[in-house]
């Protein structure tokens, strides 16, 4: 398996102050939120972007634009809410296998992601596990068989079932599990994180 072959998408919400991260910005104020998921989400590029063993995409709302991220393909995964988009995303990539992974969890690694392509080999699908019951990573291998009409269909986002309800829309498929990782989504998340400096983007 090539590094073209792979692909990593990176699922961006809005970056913009006062729509980025909104429970964030009911902590810590819209500008801050949005300062920490455009450091965060450059941070992330820096470790795994460049890596050779995939190529990484952007899943960008709209036509939102960021200079600062040039020379990376993109895909519009469209309106409606995270279960329609991720589906529109394994849905619309080229052919191989995709990760997608949501750019708010500082702990993210290339070794996480090789983990987890690796499991692709063996497995039709790989999540990792984050400890509110979610999600910050979702693979599929997507070879013959196609990804099932009702993929995150139902889910409850945002709940402690969001990881559970996902699992069950893929009919008992051969499933693997990555790393657990938290993501971060209230200030309480950012003073964890402080404990441990090697997993925030930015001193």
């Amino acid at each position: 398996m090539t590094g073209r072959q792979r692909r990593i998408v990176l699922v961006l919400a809005d970056m913009r102050a006062g729509r980025a991260m909104p429970a964030l910005a009911r902590d810590i104020g819209p500008v801050a939120a949005a300062w920490w998921y455009r450091h965060q989400i450059a941070a992330l590029l820096r470790r795994i972007g460049g890596d050779p063993r995939w190529e990484t995409w952007l899943a960008m709302p709209g036509r939102q634009a960021w200079p600062r991220l040039p020379g990376l393909p993109r895909i519009d995964p469209g309106p409606g809410d995270p279960g329609r988009r991720l589906a529109r995303i394994f849905r619309d990539m080229p052919p191989g296998p995709v990760l997608a992974i949501l750019p708010d969890a500082p702990g993210i690694r290339p070794a996480h992601l090789a983990e987890a392509f690796a499991m692709l080999g063996r497995m039709e699908a790989v999540f990792g596990p984050t400890p509110d019951g979610g999600f910050w990573l979702a693979g599929l291998a997507r070879g013959r068989r196609p990804a099932p009409a009702g993929l995150f269909a139902g889910v409850r986002w945002n709940t402690p079932h969001a990881l559970a309800d996902s699992i069950r829309g893929l009919n008992a498929r051969r499933i693997g599990f990555a790393a657990p990782l938290a993501r971060v989504t209230r200030a309480r998340d950012l003073a964890t994180l402080r404990r441990d400096p090697s997993a925030l983007p930015f001193p």
